[in-house]
C-alpha cells in the first residue's frame, strides 16, 4: 500500500466510532421522518375515507321558533319609545 492509503486508514480507523454514531444517528433519523410520513398519510387517507362516509348519511335539520324572542324585544322597543 502506498503512504497515502496508510495514512486514510488510520484516520478512518481512529474516527470510526464517531462516524458509526453519525451513520446510526442518520439512519434513525431516516426511519423517524419516513415513519411521520407514513403516518400522515394514513391518518389523511382515514380522514378523507371517513368525511365521505359522513358527507352521505342524512342530516337532521332542527327548526327554532323565535316568536317569543321577537315578541319580548319588540315589546323592550315599544317600553324604551313610551318612556322617551
Amino acid at each position: 500500500m502506498s503512504q497515502e492509503k496508510v495514512e486514510r486508514y488510520k484516520k478512518e480507523k481512529a474516527n470510526r466510532k464517531k462516524i458509526m454514531k453519525k451513520q446510526r444517528m442518520m439512519g434513525i433519523m431516516r426511519k423517524t421522518v419516513l415513519s411521520l410520513a407514513a403516518l400522515a398519510l394514513v391518518v389523511w387517507i382515514g380522514y378523507s375515507a371517513y368525511d365521505m362516509y359522513d358527507s352521505d348519511k342524512e342530516r337532521t335539520v332542527a327548526q327554532v321558533n323565535y316568536d317569543a324572542v321577537n315578541t319580548y324585544l319588540n315589546g323592550l322597543t315599544k317600553t324604551e319609545e313610551t318612556a322617551e
